[in-house]
């Protein structure tokens, strides 16, 4: 009897078998509430599509980039499996360009492939923002346009420059861009983040400067993005309290494929190892590797504090991570410690031509493989945010901030050559003809009594032949303050171009920013000054043509002494004050 009605049960639970579509081992019922606080991954074809900035309308765009989709009941609110989808078919990695992302590639090494031994240092132009400290770093395209952004949220505040320091495009994305700097694919997108008040989007654009997609995170975003090899774009994000931060995945068309919740905000920059697995730091002290395929937890490895900076790979696949706690971190790719060094905690890890590790506050340390120190270099000032880059021969640039300058180091560890730039929290980024690139911030007068916060990017290489020359500056070495005084100043360009003078009189005058012209090649520009106060000045003086080529720095002397006359006025004024001051004289010589 029992053992017909088994039968019969058994018969008919392959019967509802055969004909139901089941997953065995995973609840694949979930609501939203549920998964609102959970980490978003695409393990096991379950996909997480809730998101508190998008309505369910717009859910599932979320995941053309997905193998399965995930779709809502619009009553129940309840997430279930449908049939799969096509993925949107978009397979392009990064740009193979000259610096195409934060540290030059998915590893982050800071190598480039072009030669700098030249390269002497010559300040070959500048680029001054409206506002704002030019922080982070930049990236360069195929035909060597710049794209970086300023820490200013009112103006515009990303560019695009051609290779010759002229604008391309400007655009205000309505955030800073703080600690970021963007990336580009092979298609020529640029992606870039943003922070504050009216910030929080990823954006990216079209290389002409048009928007293709923004996606909106609700957190800010510190660091720069990096791109998979097929398109997948990584970034992390920052939450105020209560603190925490996502590891963010989307797909090339800015829909969301996961997202990994940290425990504390995130300002790193997410790395990507050999196989794929994507490495980033964390303030709650972890060092974090993901499957990239579907945002799960590979290992997470505890440091003794925040992880502010950028970890990168080295060619065996060691993770390398600098740590609030002072130490370079040495991590084999199963998550084990290899070995740790006390370097201090300013600038992300990178990694030399010959596998040596840059990395330090105060002192740049370069470090062997194997954790022993090769040697240091005292900058004279400390590295945040300055991180060393590397050229193909070895040379070694890094950028200080209270320091204020660029400097190149020697693969032995001496010193090249270093030049005053202004407060440096940017990683310096090499152009294929061998250009150092970097950012600074500077306090100004931008009108009389007034300082405001502005931002540079410099370019440094040789002089280009067909420069101008230096001007030629002539006038009175000596004059009066308070009166205007003329001075002639020359300059001839090999092209015949016109030309425009940038002075320095040496007074701190408020327009020193101004370039004046245009005047004809070898043509005398006779151009006034007047000196307020007596003392001693330099005039400095270069000038650029019309194609935006620099000329080097002349330098004349002047003095402005003070005059007998205005010596004389402050005795009869000195005489008024005190009308007696002969009587208490001729008492005293009694």
């Amino acid at each position: 009897m029992y053992k017909n009605f088994l039968i019969i049960g058994t018969t008919l639970i392959v019967i509802f078998l055969s004909l139901t579509q089941i997953t065995v081992g995973y609840n694949i019922n979930y609501y939203a509430d549920e998964l609102n606080n959970e980490n978003i991954n695409s393990n096991k074809h379950i996909y997480q599509v809730f998101h508190d900035f998008y309505s369910t309308d717009d859910i599932s765009d979320f995941f053309k980039c997905q193998n399965d989709y995930v779709l809502i009941n619009q009553k129940s609110r309840e997430f279930k499996l449908d049939d799969p989808i096509e993925p949107d078919q978009h397979l392009d990695g990064p740009m193979d360009s000259p610096w195409p992302m934060y540290c030059h590639d998915v590893r982050h090494t800071g190598r480039s492939p072009y030669n700098t031994t030249s390269n002497p240092g010559f300040e070959k132009w500048w680029y001054k923002t409206i506002k704002g400290f030019v922080e982070g770093s930049a990236a360069i395209d195929k035909d060597g346009v710049i794209y970086f952004g300023s820490w200013h949220n009112v103006k515009d505040n990303f560019y695009a420059l051609y290779p010759n320091g002229t604008l391309k495009w400007k655009y205000n994305i309505g955030g800073s861009v703080m600690d970021t700097g963007p990336a580009i694919d092979e298609n020529g997108i640029i992606y870039v983040g943003t922070s504050s008040t009216g910030g929080d989007h990823l954006f990216a654009f079209y290389p002409n400067g048009t928007v293709k997609w923004t996606y909106f995170t609700g957190n800010w975003i510190y660091g720069s993005p990096v791109i998979g090899n097929d398109g997948t774009i990584y970034f992390g994000t920052a939450y105020g309290y209560p603190w925490y931060g996502y590891i963010y995945a989307l797909c090339p068309n800015g829909t969301l494929k996961w997202r990994y919740k940290t425990n504390d905000v995130i300002r790193s920059d997410p790395a990507i190892g050999p196989d794929g697995t994507v490495y980033c730091g964390s303030h709650d002290n972890y060092l974090y590797a993901l499957y990239s395929n579907n945002g799960t937890l590979k290992w997470k490895y505890k440091t003794g504090h925040w992880i502010r900076t950028s970890p990168c790979i080295g060619d065996d696949g060691t993770i390398y991570c600098v740590s609030l706690d002072n130490y370079l971190h040495a991590v084999y790719p199963n998550g084990t410690r290899k070995w740790i060094t006390n370097v201090g905690a300013g600038t992300s890890p990178t990694i030399g031509q010959d596998g040596t590790i840059y990395a330090g506050y105060n002192i740049l340390h370069a470090v062997n493989p194997d954790g022993s120190v090769k040697w240091t270099f005292n900058v004279g000032g400390t590295m945040r945010g300055g991180t060393p880059c590397n050229s193909a021969d070895g040379t070694i640039y890094v950028g200080t901030s209270d320091g204020g300058k660029i400097i190149a180091i020697n693969p032995d560890g001496t010193e090249k050559w270093r030049k005053h730039i202004g407060k440096c929290e940017f990683a310096p980024v090499i152009g294929e003809d061998g250009t150092i690139y970097i950012g600074t911030s500077l306090q100004e007068e931008t009108r009389p009594g007034a300082f405001d916060t502005v931002g540079y990017l410099y370019a440094f290489n040789e002089l280009d032949p067909d420069a101008p020359s230096a001007p030629k500056i002539t006038g009175p070495t000596s004059g009066n303050s308070k009166i205007e005084i003329d001075y002639t100043f020359k300059s001839t360009s090999p092209l015949g171009n016109d030309v425009y003078y940038y002075i320095d009189w040496g007074d701190g005058d408020w327009r020193i920013d101004w370039w004046l012209g245009p005047y004809g090649s070898g043509k005398n520009a006779v151009i006034s000054h007047i000196w307020s106060n007596p003392g001693k000045y330099t005039i400095k003086s270069r000038c650029k043509d019309t194609d935006n080529l620099w000329s080097d720095w002349s330098e004349f002397k002047v003095t402005i002494p003070r005059n007998r006359a205005s010596i004389g006025s402050n005795c009869l004024r000195f005489l008024e004050h005190f009308p007696n001051i002969f009587s208490i004289f001729r008492h005293l010589s009694v």
